[in-house]
């Protein structure tokens, strides 16, 4: 009866203890949950395993996860702090904050990538990271002893070589970055990363027939680097070879990446084919993207002024171009509003009053007025 009685009570004290342990996180569930995106849901499920645990590491990571895929940085950043107090070392929480401040703050986030190098002090990525931090803070001299590193542990990773011949070009040593360039293309000659270096380089020491090359493998990639194509142009007109600029410029035109200089020099080519008519139409292009569209408001505040100032014909000169750059007819009005009220030069002003009445909008009330006037003044039969 005793014997029965004390296996009751051993009983009833294990159920006790495994009523009172806290639900383990089926890590199935979770996965599952995650693969299939539901990241609302794992939190449902993640955070009734965190009110009886919250100090289970395991747990915290996949809130931190879950909130981060969810696009909640502030309980990420939360949860990934939890894990941080409980352990300052934890690889997770110290990647997360190291790319959450990678861009707004490279100090912060050069902290946390200390923590990960001391982690795993044979780990090229962390080295590189590190890299990544010191050249956007612009302390090159750092940023070459990491990247170096990172290099050394992994030079098959082209992105540690690339970073490393990169500094290399900054310094002007051509010799070793094109050592370590020539090495990752034999590898892989469509390397892009490699492929834009080497024609920084071979541009830079002005060895133009040599940029044409990667550059033309650029091209054949469909591979849009604004930068190293705009050299591969340049390198094309220092050449001499007009049409092949041409064509490198309509590629980046076609792909929307052209800027001011890319049809420039695309003008350029066509004036020295002597395609004048092609290369005004771009060198227009040139002038709209050269001259932002508020420019247009400058001019005028500039006539107005002149027109308060009695400097009657720099006012005019002032309506005069704001008109030639942005067509708008009300500029018209306004020159042969001075000639006409200030100048008393009617005749130039029945020019500008004529082609107003030819463009003239009428979206307002008082240009509906100012038309009206001229036409009675100037053209009533």
């Amino acid at each position: 009866m005793k014997k029965c009685l004390f296996l009751f009570i051993v009983l009833l004290f294990q159920l006790h203890k495994i009523s009172a342990q806290p639900p383990r996180v089926d890590k199935n569930i979770v996965m599952d949950l995650f693969q299939n995106m539901q990241y609302e849901e794992a939190i449902s499920y993640l955070l009734a395993a965190e009110r009886t645990d919250s100090l289970n590491l395991q747990t915290l990571g996949y809130l931190g996860y879950a909130y981060q895929m969810n696009d909640d940085d502030n309980n990420a950043g939360r949860y990934y702090q939890k894990m941080l107090d409980i352990d300052s070392n934890n690889s997770p929480a110290n990647q997360y904050f190291s790319s959450f401040y990678s861009n707004s703050d490279p100090q912060i986030a050069r902290v946390h990538v200390s923590r990960l190098i001391s982690g795993s002090p044979n780990k090229a990525v962390y080295y590189r990271k590190m890299g990544e931090l010191f050249r956007r803070m612009n302390q090159k001299d750092s940023a070459f002893i990491y990247y170096a590193h990172a290099f050394g542990l992994s030079p098959n990773d082209s992105r540690n070589g690339a970073g490393l011949a990169e500094l290399l070009i900054d310094q002007k040593n051509y010799v070793r970055a094109d050592s370590i360039i020539d090495e990752g293309l034999v590898k892989d000659s469509l390397n892009v990363l490699y492929l834009k270096l080497r024609i920084r380089s071979f541009y830079e020491v002005g060895a133009f027939q040599q940029v044409v090359i990667p550059g033309e493998r650029l091209i054949r990639l469909g591979e849009g680097s604004l930068t190293a194509l705009t050299q591969v142009v340049l390198s094309y007109y220092n050449l001499k070879l007009y049409n092949e600029c041409i064509r490198v410029c309509d590629f980046l035109i076609d792909k929307g990446m052209a800027g001011e200089n890319i049809f420039y020099y695309a003008a350029k080519s066509h004036a020295k084919l002597r395609e004048f008519d092609k290369s005004n139409e771009l060198l227009k292009t040139c002038l709209a993207l050269a001259i932002s569209n508020t420019a247009e408001y400058y001019f005028n505040a500039l006539g107005d002024n002149y027109e308060e100032m009695k400097q009657f014909k720099k006012a005019i000169a002032q309506y005069d171009t704001a008109y030639y750059l942005f067509k708008d007819p009300l500029m018209l009005y306004n020159c042969g509003r001075v000639l006409d009220g200030s100048l008393k030069n009617y005749s130039a002003a029945k020019k500008y009053y004529r082609k107003y009445l030819q463009l003239a909008k009428l979206q307002s009330i008082n240009e509906r007025k100012a038309y009206e006037y001229i036409k009675k003044k100037y053209y009533a039969k």
